[in-house]
């Protein structure tokens, strides 16, 4: 492997190869810690004090020798774990799934091809692609690099970069990776775990998972660390106070019980009664299961959720920023124009009128000096596409030089927006070619200003019609030589690891003008309705583009982004003070010829004025304005480690339309937790109500420990799968952003879940009185108040699904895991009515049809106005 080096002939392992090694040393990954096995979600479960309380009512039965109930009220503990067992590991295969896609990507070469994979499944002897901003999937050997420094202070603690080195023949590559250590420059060994903060390079994998550097000190690759959000600390606060006031209404009740009925023990089961009754348990494990399951949901929307609160913010989102290339358009770029100078007069050349005819001679240095300014095999959609339209027309002529060797390339770099590459060619001639922002090519050219100026008139032409301009430069010549500023050499020059002859920077060659190409990237065509469903969400979008201002007026033009006319540069953000940035900030929403770097002054800009940001960003320099910005979304095809990192969001498919859908999803999550939180507080008071009142009245007790974790039996579902499985109400994104301050348990919710939970109280207390005021036995009465509060929970599920739409219209909706709910609560409530045996235990008599209508039309009653308040807010809309 290592004698091919010279002629850059990479073929890597073949896919069988990679399969077998995969199979033979196992994944590229150290032991995890985090998975949940099955016995430890089981205790986790039993631990709630939910569970603790139907087992202390289950052993007080058995001391009181009423085995039958004691044993049902177990086998409801156990039905109830189980289904929280599923809905935990449901939860946990999210998470893992999720894991999965958020392991680092690697990028090798098999087959002869380039592929992206998981970085977990790189195996020993792979050839890895490191390039700026890339994570090191695996301990490797350098085979060849350019310009290659690493980040290796998560082995060394040391926070410079070192410099990198190609592997030299005579060495041996088992050796080196044996011998070596991390730290110290020119060394051509590259880490697992490490990060590439400038150049590209390609290495050969020596050692994977538990073998690698980072394994043998036992440091994990990502921790994930718990965090609370603003909704955990919130429902935290809520539980806390509810479960204070629980306890002490639960001490009331067995102290007034015993006091006035002389029977402690039954006293102590209405207050434990009444403790499962009021005790919220379900607000934590609702708000858990609807994050990881909505994070799941992200997943299959190709969007990958790397930190739990941007559930929280989407749904708060004012502004997106968003690159113009690859996420407004398809970064596809494709030659459309050429400009080269005849003499004193500019000849311009459109590709696309001319598709069938051969380009004009006077056109072909123009390409050949583009694409020897281009790398080899590139990744770069503009060098792809001057690489494309070279097959395309150059083929059979001596201008594509596919035998010649690249001796050194000059990157781009934030001082000079330009790159240069050195050939040498088979009979040692070399030659320099340069390509960049026309500027840059201008100034290396050292064009006049009255050269500047027409060459700024030509680009202003071409960038008019949405194109993106590169200028291209040939080095001039001394015989075989670069002619140079500084004193020439003589004779033919080295490889590049014995040269230090060549300058040291691109001002050094003396450069000509070649001409201009003209490239376009077609806009995604669902870039414009997802922008103008952003306006009508009152979001704001802000193009931010490297491109020239007229070019991004073009686009703007294409997808419907308003207002055309006012532009912000880079070099105006340069000069502008704070306060005249936030004062045009607030009225402009295009950036042009910006670096990544002023990202983050536009950020700060937009938070300053008060707006909620979400930002997009690709590169290792946009990591700073993707933490900075409250939403950061990471570029996954063509994203690096550092900005996926640095993310909250990262899109598996670089597409905007994926980032309104975000939004639409972050708001539809946020709006079934609310209402599943609504149904759980408000389903809570009637079943508190009848415990207390009761006992208050002098009456036998309603609901016993068997009922009430019969009732769990919907409710737990219900709050969880069911709400978080709704779909998003038709108007939600033609409403403004949600108030970032705006709590979960608001007056509004707070209100709405109490009248729900007080109008079923009132209800259920008016059906018990009547029924066992007219004489009928406590078991009649608790027999139709308890099936009236099953038909209420069901309808206040149904009612709670939307808080527009009326149940009628919502039965429209798709919902699975409803109908389970519902069919299963009507066949155990059919079973504990009808089955002598479970009648007993539930303390029941057999109720007729007229009870059976009774308890329907009671429970429907209930939440009747629900429905009425549903279509009198509609019409006042409407009015």
């Amino acid at each position: 492997m290592v004698a091919n080096i010279q002629n850059r002939q990479f073929n890597g392992l073949s896919s069988q190869e990679a399969s077998d090694r995969l199979k033979q040393h196992g994944y590229n990954e150290l032991p995890s810690t985090q998975h949940r096995t099955f016995l430890t979600i089981a205790l986790d479960i039993i631990q709630e004090p939910i569970f603790l309380l139907l087992i202390a009512c289950g052993v007080i039965y058995l001391f009181l020798g009423d085995a039958q109930e004691a044993l049902i009220l177990l086998g409801f503990v156990f039905f109830i774990i189980g289904i929280n067992l599923y809905q935990e590991q449901k939860t946990e295969r999210s998470l893992e799934a999720l894991r999965d896609l958020s392991s680092p990507r690697a990028l090798v070469i098999r087959d002869g091809e380039r592929q992206r994979i998981a970085g977990r499944e790189v195996v020993e002897g792979d050839l890895i692609v490191v390039e700026e901003g890339d994570r090191v999937p695996a301990d490797a050997i350098l085979l060849w690099s350019t310009h290659l420094t690493i980040d290796e202070s998560l082995l060394t603690g040391e926070s410079v970069p070192v410099r990198k080195r190609t592997i030299h023949r005579e060495e041996d590559p088992k050796h080196l990776s044996a011998t070596l250590r991390p730290g110290g420059d020119d060394l051509p060994t590259v880490y697992s775990g490490t990060l590439a903060v400038q150049g590209q390079g390609i290495a050969q994998v020596q050692a994977t998972g538990i073998g690698t550097e980072m394994g043998k000190i036992g440091k994990a690759l990502q921790t994930v660390e718990p965090e609370d959000t603003v909704l955990q600390k919130e429902t935290r606060r809520i539980v806390g106070k509810l479960t204070i006031i629980a306890l002490a209404i639960c001490a009331a009740v067995v102290v007034i019980y015993g006091l006035t009925r002389a029977d402690w023990l039954q006293g102590f089961l209405a207050g434990l009664a009444l403790a499962m009754a009021i005790l919220p348990n379900e607000i934590p494990v609702v708000l858990a299961i609807f994050l990881a399951l909505g994070a799941w949901r992200f997943s299959q929307k190709q969007v990958l959720t790397r930190r739990i609160p941007v559930v929280e913010t989407l749904g708060s989102a004012t502004v997106l920023c968003v690159d113009k290339t690859g996420t407004l358009t398809l970064n596809q770029m494709a030659v459309k124009q050429l400009l080269v100078y005849s003499g004193s007069n500019a000849y311009l050349y459109d590709v696309t009128l001319h598709e069938r005819e051969p380009l004009p001679e006077v056109l072909h240095p123009l390409i050949e000096f583009g694409i020897l300014a281009s790398r080899k095999d590139p990744f770069d959609p503009m060098e792809k596409a001057l690489q494309q339209i070279g097959w395309d027309y150059l083929a059979k002529t001596e201008h594509l030089h596919s035998d010649w060797q690249l001796l050194r390339e000059y990157p781009l770099s934030t001082d000079l927006l330009a790159m240069s590459c050195v050939w040498e060619s088979l009979t040692g001639e070399l030659t320099v070619a340069a390509k960049g922002a026309p500027e840059a090519i201008a100034d290396l050219c050292h064009f006049s200003p009255i050269q500047q100026q027409e060459l700024a008139e030509q680009i202003q032409a071409m960038a008019r019609e949405g194109l993106r301009v590169l200028g291209v430069a040939q080095g001039r010549k001394i015989g075989t030589l670069p002619k140079t500023h500084a004193l020439e050499s003589s004779g033919p020059l080295a490889y590049l690891e014995s040269d230090d002859r060549l300058p040291v920077q691109q001002h050094d060659f003396e450069f000509e003008f070649v001409g201009l190409i003209g490239l376009e990237d077609p806009v995604r065509p669902t870039v414009a309705p997802a922008i103008a469903e952003c306006y009508g969400a009152g979001i704001r979008v802000v193009m931010i583009t490297g491109d020239y201002p007229v070019t991004a007026q073009n686009i703007a033009r294409q997808i419907g982004l308003r207002p055309l006319d006012k532009v912000i540069t880079g070099r105006e953000l340069e000069q502008m003070g704070e306060s005249e940035l936030r004062d045009r900030i607030q009225s402009t929403n295009i950036f042009a010829r910006v670096v990544p770097e002023q990202k983050l002054l536009i950020v700060n800009a937009l938070k300053r004025s008060g707006e909620i940001v979400a930002m997009t960003g690709d590169g290792v320099n946009d990591a700073p304005a993707l933490k900075s910005a409250h939403i950061g979304i990471a570029m996954g095809e063509r994203g690096t480690d550092v900005a996926r990192e640095s993310a909250d969001l990262v899109l598996l498919k670089d597409d905007f339309s994926s980032i309104v859908e975000s939004v639409k999803l972050g708001r539809r999550i946020f709006d079934n937790l609310k209402k599943g939180m609504a149904y759980t507080l408000a389903v809570h008071v009637p079943i508190a109500g009848m415990s207390l009142i009761p006992v208050m009245f002098g009456w036998p007790l309603v609901l016993l420990p068997i009922h009430i974790a019969f009732l769990h039996l919907i409710i737990d579902p219900a709050c969880t799968v069911v709400f978080e499985a709704e779909p998003a109400e038709s108007d939600i994104m033609r409403r403004p952003p949600r108030n970032p301050k705006e709590p979960l348990f608001s007056r509004r919710t707070l209100r709405l879940a109490l009248l729900q939970g007080i109008s079923v109280l009132v209800v259920l207390v008016i059906v018990f009185a009547i029924a066992y005021g007219n004489g009928n036995s406590e078991f009649d009465a608790r027999a139709l108040a308890f099936t009236t509060l099953i038909i209420s929970n069901l309808a206040m599920i149904l009612t709670n699904r939307s808080w527009s739409r009326t149940i009628p219209e919502m039965l429209q909706a798709p919902n699975q895991a409803l109908w389970w709910v519902i069919g299963g609560g009507l066949l155990f409530l059919g079973l504990v009515l009808y089955v002598p045996l479970l009648r007993h235990l539930f303390s029941f008599s057999l109720l007729h049809t007229d009870d059976l209508l009774v308890s329907l039309v009671s429970g429907v009653v209930s939440i009747f106005w629900f429905e009425g308040l549903k279509l009198w807010n509609r019409r006042n809309m409407n009015i």
